[in-house]
């Protein structure tokens, strides 16, 4: 593990690296929302949420964790959830065990948009990502950025 430097001003490749990284995900995310919303009027986070509701066992999950993997605050995640439940493709779903527990169910709406927004989802990564690096570049992303990300709920 490298060792931290907090006190250090960053240098040129250390800023260039920050930088690259920055912009890369912005353009890449403005991307990816702007085809969702043009061809399917679903959000980047709205397709998220729907594609862990869709993975998971019953198709269900509690809020809490629903809002980690889909990377949301949990106010955040309570609007976006409102929204689709508003939209019919989410539910809520009270645990019958604990009064205190609320959990998302992806309806079969959901799955429907889902299904039909995949394919939108998949070029978009592939174009403004996967295809537009070798296979020696990927690993070193995954390889860089795994670390990083090593605290989020989703592995690879």
């Amino acid at each position: 593990m490298p060792t931290t430097r907090p006190h250090l001003p960053l240098d040129v490749r250390e800023m260039a690296a920050w930088h690259a990284l920055i912009h890369a995900h912005a353009r890449i995310i403005r991307q990816l929302e702007a085809d969702l919303e043009a061809e399917h009027g679903l959000t980047l986070p709205a397709y998220e949420v729907l594609a862990h509701l869709s993975e998971a066992p019953g198709r269900r999950l509690r809020m809490s964790q629903l809002a980690s993997f889909a990377v949301l605050t949990p106010s955040g995640l309570t609007r976006l959830v409102d929204k689709l439940v508003r939209d019919g493709l989410v539910e809520r779903e009270r645990c019958s065990g604990d009064a205190r527990v609320v959990y998302a169910v992806v309806t079969p709406e959901g799955v429907r948009r889902l299904k039909a927004a995949y394919p939108t989802h998949l070029r978009g990564v592939r174009a403004h990502l996967v295809d537009r690096l070798d296979r020696r570049q990927l690993d070193a992303v995954a390889d860089a950025l795994g670390p990083l990300a090593s605290d989020c709920p989703v592995h690879l």
